[in-house]
Order: structure tokens, then C-alpha cells, then sequence
């Protein structure tokens, strides 16, 4: 006999509850179960698991095979897993606006890099004329000298 730790689905339409069970493979999902070894509640905010640990782990090391969801719960349950961080839902007109809003953001820096910049080449511009008179007064004030003693 084929043994499964599985989900069996309870709850009303669109109000999902689960009991992992351990059942025969053969049986249906909903059907005939050997135990049941937890609940596990996926609407409750944080997830509600409740979870026998010592008897899941005496199923598998009697041969039971967990199923794929059934092993991310217990891993979740005894800790070797964390559970999924829940996402925001945001609408699409949310997300573009919050998108055009980064996308300003972005802009309004670059444009503040470029005025930086042309603030620095505008200082430097200024200081260079006046370094350039000084260095004009000089050669004059050397070729007045050298046209005096000529």
C-alpha cells in the first residue's frame, strides 16, 4: 500500500481549508484517510499551520511520501522553511504612477548634476580670466621695462 501525507481540501467555495492527512495513494483527495496530522488555514494572515511534527516524521520513517505541498508546509511548520512574504496587491494605475514618479525623481537628479557641473566650469571660467590678467599685467609690466632700457 502506496502512503501519502497529502492535503484534503475543506471549507467552502473560494474559502479553502485544509487537514494534511495520511491516506492510501488510491484513495480520493477529499476520501477515506488513516490520520490526520495537521490543519492549515492559507486566508489567515500570518498562515495558520498547526502541525503534529513527531507524528509526520514517525509517517515518513514508516515510509510515507509527502506530497510536494504538503512538504512545504512541514517545512514551513518546523522551521527549515520561511514562509512566503506576503506582496502588496497594487493596481496598474498605481504602479505606473508610482513609475512616472521614480522616473521624475530620476530626472530631476540628473538635471541637478548637470547644473553642478555647469556651476564648477562657470567658477573655473572666472577664476581663469583673472589669472590670465594677472599674467597679462606682468608681461606688459616686463615689456614696458624692456622698451624703456632698449
Amino acid at each position: 500500500m502506496a502512503v501519502k501525507i497529502r492535503l484534503a481540501r475543506h471549507g467552502a467555495k473560494k474559502a479553502p481549508y485544509f487537514r494534511v492527512v495520511v491516506a492510501d495513494s488510491r484513495m480520493p483527495r477529499n476520501g477515506r484517510f488513516i490520520e490526520i496530522v495537521g490543519r492549515f488555514n492559507p486566508r489567515a494572515k500570518p498562515l495558520d499551520i498547526e502541525l503534529d511534527t513527531e507524528a509526520v516524521d514517525a509517517w515518513i520513517a514508516k515510509g510515507a511520501q509527502p506530497t510536494e505541498a504538503a512538504a512545504k508546509i512541514i517545512a514551513i511548520a518546523k522551521g527549515e522553511k520561511e514562509k512566503a512574504p506576503e506582496k502588496e496587491k497594487i493596481s496598474k494605475r498605481a504602479a505606473a504612477k508610482k513609475e512616472a514618479e521614480e522616473q521624475a525623481a530620476k530626472e530631476a537628479a540628473e538635471k541637478a548634476a548637470a547644473e553642478a557641473v555647469a556651476a564648477k566650469e562657470a567658477a573655473k571660467a572666472e577664476e581663469a580670466p583673472a589669472e590670465d590678467v594677472a599674467a597679462d599685467a606682468e608681461s606688459t609690466e616686463e615689456s614696458t621695462k624692456e622698451s624703456k632700457e632698449a
